[in-house]
């Protein structure tokens, strides 16, 4: 059965990742309306798939031919197509994540579990196969994680006001996406954090940083420091215009210190892992893409008869880290994350 979808935003990764995900899977998924805020591009999306295209997300969730919505970018409107898509009773895709104060972030997650439909976040680091290959490798040849160390750096002009005005021009949802990443390497939650931000602006202006670090402590039993470790950066500092700046010796993604050996992930498809039998080099990019593998998820937890939440609670609780390792920074101390509170 093929799942009826609207597209509501198209956002930056709709020519690399979604429209050639749409594409591969058209036996599974049909486009039959889009909205979004460039005329332009709606029109042209609406062209290619054969669908309509709508002026508002309002009037796209309630249309009856369409199952579920896939959200890919926030634009002007943030979370509201979340809700409209409950009302309506639709499934959704978020490709925006939560990227809102802790209050409202749980007020959207109780309204999608009222509304029992489902939701999945798109978390593109943890579903890479470079990712899933590691984790195979954890449990057969490298054993447990230690430390983690995990960077993004993106250019710093990249952003526009509107983006900034949106809640895109902080590092909130790239740190929100590393957090997931860590905590699904490892396995386990982590139970404090440390943070530090630097802010360029002479007044603090949250969500604007330039850097943002983070040392996530996932020891479970005894002192901070006896369990896992994860250390976190997020910088848009170098400006977009220093172009051989910006590609200049990039760090590895994630780097993770195990048991009995190390690995390097470069997303998607990159993993260079050592043991004692020495280097080994794999390339996956023979494997499905990224955008594939999350969309198949989807209508997997779409069709299924039994309703997932993990993928909200995973949203959730990143959130909830990083909103922790802001009040970290703020209070210049390490702050305890407890289950009870995500």
């Amino acid at each position: 059965m093929k799942l009826r979808v609207g597209l509501i935003g198209l956002g930056t990764d709709w020519e690399t990742r979604h429209r050639p995900a749409l594409r591969a899977l058209s036996d599974r998924f049909e486009v039959k309306a889009v909205c979004e805020q460039v005329a332009q591009r709606a029109a042209q999306a609406a062209r290619d798939f054969g669908a309509q295209q709508v002026d508002g997300f309002r009037a796209l969730a309630a249309r009856e031919d369409v199952d579920a919505i896939l959200m890919l970018t926030r634009q002007w409107y943030g979370s509201l197509p979340i809700l409209a898509a409950c009302d309506a009773g639709k499934a959704i895709y978020s490709a925006a994540g939560l990227e809102l104060d802790p209050i409202q972030a749980l007020r959207i997650k109780q309204r999608v579990e009222r509304a029992g439909v489902a939701f999945m976040a798109e978390f593109p680091c943890r579903h890479a196969p470079a990712t899933l290959r590691l984790k195979e490798l954890i449990a057969t040849r490298l054993g447990k994680p230690k430390l983690l160390f995990c960077h993004r750096r993106k250019p710093a002009d990249t952003v526009t006001p509107e983006a900034n005005r949106n809640g895109a021009g902080s590092n909130m949802h790239d740190l929100i996406e590393l957090v997931d990443w860590c905590r699904y390497v490892v396995g386990t939650e982590p139970t404090s954090v440390f943070g530090v931000a630097h802010q360029p602006a002479p007044e603090p202006d949250h969500g604007h940083e330039d850097y943002q670090m983070m040392s996530l402590d996932f020891s479970q039993e005894g002192p901070p420091g006896t369990g896992p470790m994860a250390q976190i950066s997020c910088g848009r500092y170098v400006p977009a215009n220093w172009v051989e700046a910006v590609s200049f010796r990039p760090p590895a993604a994630l780097q993770v210190a195990c048991e009995k050996g190390i690995a390097f992930i470069d997303l998607p498809t990159s993993l260079i892992w050592f043991d004692t039998a020495g280097r080994h080099q794999e390339s996956l990019e023979s494997e499905r893409p990224v955008g594939e593998l999350l969309l198949s998820n989807f209508y997997r937890a779409v069709t299924s008869l039994v309703r997932s939440t993990s993928s909200l609670e995973d949203a959730y609780r990143a959130l909830a880290v990083v909103e922790a390792a802001h009040q970290s920074h703020a209070e210049g101390r390490r702050v305890r994350i407890c289950a009870d509170d995500v």
